[in-house]
């Protein structure tokens, strides 16, 4: 594939305790290479890298962005400028090493795209295997307003393979041919019974081999430390109905979790 979801970025005030959550439950690892745990943390699956960054003041809590690694930039730059107004790029600094250039599509999500052996990288992702654990980042879900548009979007300036939704899913599928793009359309509407939601990132989707196997690890994860205990998802009034939006939106998901800073991980066996 021309272009490759490398990585996927968290920004939290509890940053060491997610990327311990993620290595526990998901058996994530870090790099032996990696050396800015001052900065942030990255775990990875084996194809995508988990990025976590600290919060810092005028920043929120959340999951913050996507990463792809191209073929090559200065194309994808030129499709941008050529065919899509409203979207745009900058170029990074080199202490940012999945990213040497950060772009928003023309909904204002920004996603970073680097390339093999750019000046500012360091090619931190460069040190995955290629291949997927058990337990992997196989779906990132974005909540947006014009969902045709984003899908022509990605489709033509990252050359992501879309994939046909099952009858009466309204989403959008793009993918790299192991991890999908899920454009959700947004409608405020929807979160009249629970919280409103902006436009933007909205979940993780995990695929594990055994999902019982994986929540029972998570519980032994829990007992050993309690702080790695998730966020309730789907409790209450609101969080009941929080839980079966998020089943319309991620109908491929067999279950839901939270980590331990709110992030929303969807589950599939497979």
């Amino acid at each position: 594939m021309f272009a490759k979801i490398k990585h996927v970025a968290i920004v939290s005030q509890q940053y060491a305790l997610l990327a311990a959550f993620y290595q526990s439950v998901f058996g994530m690892r870090t790099s032996p290479n990696f050396k800015r745990f001052s900065r942030a943390i990255t775990v990875g699956d084996g194809y995508v890298g988990l990025n976590i960054n600290p919060r810092k003041a005028g920043r929120p809590a959340a999951l913050d962005h996507f990463g792809v690694e191209v073929e090559d930039t200065e194309t994808v730059l030129d499709r941008i400028q050529t065919k899509y107004p409203l979207a745009d790029f900058v170029r990074r600094p080199s202490t940012r090493p999945f990213a040497g250039i950060t772009a928003n599509d023309p909904d204002g999500n920004p996603f970073d795209i680097s390339q093999k052996k750019m000046e500012n990288r360091a090619g931190v992702y460069l040190e995955n295997t290629g291949e997927q654990n058990p337990r992997h980042i196989s779906h990132i879900g974005i909540r947006t307003m014009r969902p045709d548009e984003m899908a022509r979007f990605y489709s033509d300036v990252l050359q992501l393979e879309e994939r046909n939704a099952g009858p009466g899913d309204p989403n959008h599928y793009l993918t790299d041919g192991k991890v999908t793009l899920t454009l959700i359309p947004y409608k405020i509407r929807d979160y009249a019974g629970t919280n409103v939601l902006p436009t933007g990132m909205d979940h993780i989707g995990f695929t594990v081999e055994d999902i019982d196997a994986c929540k029972r690890e998570l519980e032994e994860a829990i007992d050993n430390n309690p702080l790695m205990n998730p966020v309730p998802f789907g409790r209450g009034k609101e969080g009941g109905a929080r839980l079966e939006l998020a089943k319309r939106q991620a109908p491929y998901a067999q279950s839901f979790i939270s980590d331990p800073d709110y992030t929303l991980l969807a589950l599939r066996q497979g």
